[in-house]
């Protein structure tokens, strides 16, 4: 009997709230598969608390645990089944393929404009209508206006693939303006033209503030990250045994590498927490299908796998003259995709400490071969908090720190 589209995605969701949901994928392989899920597991703000992953190369068998973080949005499973499915290389019927959007071409990028009266927490607000509405920010440009008023320009793409239509779009500003209520102005909602190509860059960065913030000369301490690179234990596969500090997005951030790298998980079991650290076995190949010998290349791996296992985002807070801002710095993926929810987990933070953000702009910054995702919030000391002492900066880039962790 061949198997039905409806068996390659299934969520057996949780009975009671200290259970997880259950997440099983079956179907064929490809490289990257499972970053790309667990990718789109963490766009929707779940956690992975353990997970099995099983390939022979050419079909693959995944299970992930997941659970709902605290303050998440309300997740809608049948969405979430929805864009996992996207992610799967199909044996799928036609039909169906035509319901799924076309992953093979960039999606178009719409440009959202709304233009308000400035409050506290307005930033955030609008991210997680976005997020509710399954739109996702590729760049931004937040200013405040002398007045009082902001304007906030949002580059865009939906996952549902229907901003083309009028109905989508008058839904989007509805629930910006019912969100923010009497202090929307406008909010308009087009696609993007040429704009969005110069938008792209990030050029206001200084020498030093670029040397602090993506500086690999990060302390750490040595029992926080220990890889094992075992070949003996199988006859054809290296494995690789991690265990290190539990974070919300660790597995995305493992699985990224193996994809950027082109190596193959051809069986891996994840561990749940235990006391804030997490464990993994990974049986691995290289994309030859051989085991990774030469020493050197063990070393450059497990060196790579720990910088990003524990320092995956950069946060610094600085003066420019009489300013304080913000930067929280991510690499990209080889693909040119960004980390999931860093722009939401930032104006969350800011938001709970009562921080209004001045003006905001998200780009891209390249250095030695990397490509990063640099984020910068000019902070508006002049309400409800102030930054002048060396103490409440630690204390914000700790808390923006905590909120992008999951800690």
């Amino acid at each position: 009997m061949g198997m039905s589209w409806e068996d390659v995605v299934l969520i057996e969701e949780r009975k009671s709230s200290d259970e997880p949901t259950v997440v099983t994928v079956n179907c064929p392989d490809k490289p990257g598969l499972g970053c790309d899920l667990v990718r789109n597991v963490l766009e929707f703000g779940l956690y992975v608390t353990r997970g099995d992953f099983s390939t022979d190369g050419k079909w693959c068998y995944i299970v992930l645990w997941v659970v709902s973080r605290p303050c998440s949005l309300k997740i809608d499973w049948e969405s979430l089944k929805q864009r996992l499915l996207s992610c799967c290389p199909s044996f799928l019927p036609a039909f169906y393929l035509n319901q799924l959007p076309d992953s093979s071409k960039p999606p178009p990028i719409y440009l959202l404009k709304v233009f308000s009266l400035d409050r506290k927490g307005l930033i955030h607000d609008v991210t997680q209508v976005l997020c509710e509405l399954e739109l996702t920010i590729q760049s931004l440009k937040v200013m405040t206006n002398p007045d009082g008023k902001v304007l906030d320009l949002f580059f865009i793409t939906d996952h549902l693939d229907l901003l083309h239509t009028k109905i989508r779009r008058e839904e989007t500003c509805e629930h910006l303006s019912g969100v923010l209520g009497e202090y929307c102005i406008s909010c308009e909602l087009e696609l993007a033209g040429p704009e969005y190509e110069s938008q792209k860059g990030f050029t206001s960065i200084s020498e030093e503030i670029a040397d602090e913030l993506f500086s690999c000369q990060l302390a750490t301490k040595e029992n926080d990250a220990v890889i094992t690179v075992d070949n003996l234990m199988s006859p054809a596969h290296t494995l690789l045994q991690i265990q290190c500090l539990d974070q919300k997005a660790l597995i995305y951030d493992i699985l990224k590498i193996s994809k950027d790298c082109n190596i193959q998980i051809a069986y891996g079991r994840i561990s749940s927490s235990v006391k804030g650290y997490r464990s993994l076995d990974l049986f691995i190949q290289k994309d030859d299908g051989k085991k990774i010998l030469d020493k050197e290349n063990q070393v450059a791996l497990c060196s790579r796998l720990k910088e990003e296992m524990l320092h995956p985002l950069r946060v610094i807070i600085t003066n420019r003259g009489p300013d304080t801002e913000l930067f929280v710095a991510n690499l990209v993926e080889l693909s040119g995709k960004g980390r999931p929810r860093v722009f939401y987990d930032v104006t969350f933070a800011l938001k709970t400490l009562g921080i209004c953000i001045f003006s905001a702009e998200v780009g891209r910054h390249s250095t030695a071969e990397r490509e990063w995702e640099v984020y910068k919030f000019r902070l508006d000391e002049t309400r409800g908090f102030v930054l002048m002492s060396k103490q409440a900066k630690m204390d914000v880039v700790d808390k923006v720190r905590r909120a992008l962790m999951g800690w």
